[in-house]
């Protein structure tokens, strides 16, 4: 399973976990349809009041969809099929608050795990960025969860910086996209704390309060991802060209801020 669910029916805590670390918890079709499936199952269990979404390994929290997944996409340049849209707690209808513990990288479609968790953990040695520039691709969907979690500056130049530049955990920390910095290897520690914390108080206050954080924002975003197939349609370049500069890559060459 590359999607691991581990329930403290003590504590009424589930640690869910992206377990592909040999591919940096990228996910393929298979994964988003567990992540799915995940979020769905734990709505009907009453045991689980608060969960952790963290990744396996040490060099990624999740860097977006595989590369090697192929999505097939309808003829019409009206409509495109995202295949991360529905990976999201929020998308499945889960109003369980959800806390996400970041070690490593977290890049593109990360941020629609990331953008649907009430609040974010990193460890020390964790960095964000957007990928998609960099390879021809309009970072859509995930610029528009960023631009609800952190000033407009820096979600437009964490997007438009491609793999040049990094955004560090206390830098995200400074700007209130993450709300506290761990060691690193102690995030998903202080995470649970967190989540025991929240599962130790009224389910149906606690799950009213996520409901109503949401409220505030759901609606712009909803309205921007009624838009984003359309940018997405008109700015990418071909799937060729995409896979040229995606080749051509040079690992190591980015600074972090």
């Amino acid at each position: 399973m590359s999607v691991l669910v581990d329930r403290d029916k003590e504590t009424g805590v589930a640690v869910v976990t992206l377990n592909r670390p040999e591919r940096l918890n990228a996910v393929d079709l298979d994964t988003a349809a567990q992540l799915s499936s995940v979020w769905r199952e734990l709505r009907f269990d009453d045991t689980v009041r608060a969960v952790v979404l963290t990744g396996a390994g040490e060099r990624a929290f999740c860097t977006g969809i595989d590369r090697s997944a192929e999505v097939p996409q309808p003829s019409s340049p009206y409509s495109t099929d995202d295949p991360l849209i529905a990976i999201g707690p929020k998308a499945n209808d889960l109003w369980k608050p959800v806390i996400a513990a970041v070690r490593g990288m977290a890049c593109g479609g990360a941020f629609y795990l990331l953008g649907e968790a009430e609040f974010v953990i990193a460890a020390e040695d964790a960095t964000f960025f957007d990928p998609h520039t960099t390879y021809g691709m309009v970072s859509a969907y995930e610029s528009m969860y960023l631009a609800l979690r952190m000033p407009h500056g820096e979600a437009a130049r964490l997007a438009l910086m491609g793999t040049a530049e990094r955004m560090s955990a206390r830098r995200a920390y400074e700007i209130g996209f993450v709300s506290e910095v761990a060691p690193s290897g102690g995030e998903l520690a202080a995470a649970t704390r967190c989540a025991e914390t929240i599962a130790s108080f009224p389910t149906e206050a606690v799950q009213g309060t996520v409901r109503s954080l949401w409220a505030a924002k759901e609606t712009a975003l909803a309205a921007a991802h009624a838009r984003a197939p359309g940018f997405v349609a008109l700015g990418n370049l071909p799937a060729a060209r995409q896979a040229e500069l995606f080749s051509a890559r040079r690992s190591g060459e980015f600074r972090v801020r």
